[in-house]
């Protein structure tokens, strides 16, 4: 009963999510873009379309090329949070969830009952089941399921779309060797470089790897935890804290000035302020980067004092915005971050009663966005750029339509 982990992985999920809904584009190449322009990257691409080669990241231009029949459809993040939202109430219908990964990963623990093969591969077969019936027989997810998160995660990439693969302590290593390095969570290309420079090139040699030689790769713990994990132990991590949160946006051609630019930037930072209040956090810093065409890009920050505040926000933007290089290539790319964040149970509240009035003004026009609609109060700083930089889904975290919906 070594079975401790289930991972659901729903395979390409913008994709599949447009397939769901628009019969029409089922069983044919999709391309998911943030805008309609051939300048831009495929964010998600069908099953389908991935047989001709087009990737994630893959220019639309390239991608059209590659496949004259692509069907390239405008991403609709709200949508995909929603039936983000359904697919768990699916999976929690037949386990508790414990961990949500991102928007297209989730992870449960398997208690005493399911820890034996045959009723862990049934439960498997039941959440799909319940997905099909619930949510849309075209939200394919391939289940992983094994004595640890880590393996749970390698085994639910192993049979892609809709596999069912479980890895259990007596296959380990063996059933592991055929993969790459970077099949595993934790290396990257770095981690990958450090690892051949020391002498390991397969997944085999890695498994052989001492336990020290590993943390000397690694320069830590994360060294030991990978050797443990890959002969199917239990993990135990610390609590992990919120450090930063902001965003970024890709400026349309017309956007691609000085003004305009500034105008996106201050809504992205009305948005993070307000992500900031919700969450109940407090920021100490603040990083700008801008990204010019074809000349490189520009990244600063500054910090201060604890504050939720969008107006000493702003002008802190506004500092950081005027020591950007003055370069001939236009903006291309703008964000911020707002870092270093404190949890509100560890703030200091302010003694003077003007500070006190100022968090109830924000929580007040938060309120009011939440409730009668995004932009119904809004700093004048970003007028211009209201109907820019709409909600996007990142890698690790799905948006909360309350306070990121458009």
């Amino acid at each position: 009963m070594s079975l401790r982990s289930l991972l659901v992985d729903f395979n390409s999920y913008f994709a599949s999510v447009e397939q769901q809904l628009r019969p029409e584009l089922r069983g044919r190449p999709v391309a998911v873009v943030p805008v309609l322009a051939d300048s831009t990257c495929c964010i998600a691409v069908s099953y389908e379309a991935k047989k001709f080669g087009i990737k994630t990241g893959t220019r639309v231009g390239l991608a059209r090329q590659i496949c004259p029949e692509l069907e390239v459809v405008e991403a609709r993040p709200p949508l995909y949070v929603q039936i983000h939202h359904a697919l768990l109430a699916a999976i929690e219908s037949c386990i508790p969830i414990e961990e949500v990964l991102s928007i297209d990963e989730v992870r449960c623990n398997l208690v005493a009952k399911w820890r034996q093969r045959e009723k862990a591969q049934a439960l498997g077969h039941d959440i799909k089941k319940k997905i099909a019936k619930k949510v849309g027989r075209f939200l394919r997810s391939s289940i992983g399921i094994a004595p640890n998160p880590l393996l749970a995660k390698v085994a639910s990439d192993m049979q892609k779309p809709n596999g069912l693969v479980i890895i259990e302590k007596a296959d380990l290593p063996h059933c592991l060797y055929r993969l790459e390095l970077r099949d595993f969570c934790g290396i990257g290309s770095r981690m990958e470089k450090r690892l051949r420079i020391a002498g390991i090139h397969t997944v085999e040699q890695l498994c052989a790897a001492p336990r020290g030689h590993l943390r000397k790769i690694w320069g830590g713990v994360e060294g030991e935890r990978m050797f443990d994990s890959l002969r199917g132990e239990w993990i135990v991590r610390p609590p992990t804290n919120k450090c930063m949160l902001g965003h970024s946006h890709v400026l349309a051609p017309e956007q691609r000035n000085d003004d305009a630019a500034l105008a996106v930037l201050n809504r992205l930072l009305q948005k993070a302020a307000m992500r900031l209040r919700h969450d109940r956090y407090f920021a100490r810093g603040m990083q700008l980067f801008v990204e010019f065409l074809n000349t490189g890009g520009y990244c600063e920050e500054i910090r201060f004092s604890e504050t939720q505040d969008t107006i000493a926000l702003t002008r802190t933007l506004q500092k950081l915005w005027a020591g950007r290089p003055r370069v001939p290539q236009p903006p291309l790319m703008v964000g911020v971050d707002l870092i270093d964040l404190v949890d509100e149970k560890n703030y200091t509240p302010p003694l003077f009663p003007e500070e006190k009035a100022k968090r109830k003004l924000f929580a007040s026009i938060d309120e009011i966005n939440r409730d009668l609609g995004k932009n119904k109060l809004y700093f004048a700083g970003s007028h211009a750029a209201l109907d820019a930089a709409p909600m996007r889904i990142a890698f690790n975290r799905v948006p909360k339509l309350e306070t990121e919906g458009d």
